[in-house]
């Protein structure tokens, strides 16, 4: 195993690339590391981005502990995952808004399977109203405790720009990216340095929540599920602090350098508006 293994935790949001984009600020490929015997906790595990990393981590070794409301949902990702190869996985069912049943699930985690290792927060990422370290206390300070884990959040790049019909949910992407490069400030800082972050940021995924959304292929593709679920652990396993993908949503981080109206033409250019209507305007009369 490898000697510097750390605890992460990923926070997750959602047309298949056929080459893998290149990390934009490192030239050298990163070490990977070892999952054999790490304890992973997913949350929203019963379907989408969850269950495909789940099944991604399944052969490599770990302990798998789901955590989802839909129960019959939840079965069968445990049942695939076995399928793949995974020898040990624990289901529970946990409603990461209600604080009172994080805390229940948590001390039963810890007694009937360890202390979590990696920590994949992918539910309730549209409320984004309490602290990593308040909603999850009893998960994170073991980590810290320790100094070893990985924090991992799926942020958005919605939370790069204000985007059409994203004023809800882009806000809590931002605050997503904000509040985890704060958490990875206060750990280095405070000395914490076993304990990792990964932030994932992509354009569209193909999933029931973005279904019917359609984007401009050259530049922001929307991404085929298992590809983007490939490319979280292996973001992962590098230890990146950030996952951009497609490259191209760098390019929304230079908003402040440009005049707003530039922005929004690029916006046109893209049909963005034209998109979110057509995939998400009818769902919002019904």
């Amino acid at each position: 195993l490898s000697q510097n293994k750390s605890l992460k935790i990923y926070f997750v949001s959602e047309q298949k690339n056929s080459a893998e984009e290149l990390n934009t600020f490192c030239l050298f490929s990163l070490r990977k590391k070892y999952f054999a015997g790490e304890i992973v906790l997913i949350t929203g595990s019963a379907n989408g981005i969850g269950r495909l990393v789940a099944l991604k981590l399944a052969p490599l070794g770990v302990t798998l502990v789901l955590w989802d409301i839909d129960d019959e949902g939840n079965k069968e990702t445990s049942r695939l995952a076995q399928q793949n190869g995974a020898n040990r996985v624990f289901v529970y069912h946990c409603d990461c808004s209600k604080r009172e049943e994080v805390y229940e699930q948590a001390d039963k985690v810890r007694k009937e399977v360890g202390d979590v290792t990696i920590l994949i927060n992918n539910a309730g990422i549209l409320i984004g109203k309490k602290f990593l370290t308040k909603r999850y206390r009893q998960i994170f300070w073991s980590m810290v405790a320790c100094n070893r884990g990985h924090l991992i959040s799926t942020a958005s790049g919605a939370g790069f720009l204000g985007l059409y019909m994203q004023s809800d949910y882009g806000a809590s992407k931002a605050a997503i990216i904000t509040m985890m490069e704060a958490i990875n400030s206060e750990l280095y800082h405070g000395g914490k340095r076993g304990i990792k972050t990964t932030i994932i940021c992509p354009y569209f995924i193909s999933t029931t929540l973005s279904k019917g959304f359609k984007s401009a292929p050259c530049l922001l593709s929307v991404y085929d599920p298992e590809y983007a679920a490939s490319r979280i652990v292996d973001a992962i396993k590098k230890e990146k602090f950030y996952l951009i993908m497609p490259p191209a949503v760098y390019l929304l981080g230079l908003k402040i350098f440009l005049p707003r109206k530039a922005v929004l033409f690029f916006e046109s250019y893209v049909k963005f508006p034209e998109s979110m209507e057509e995939a998400f305007g009818q769902k919002k009369k019904d």
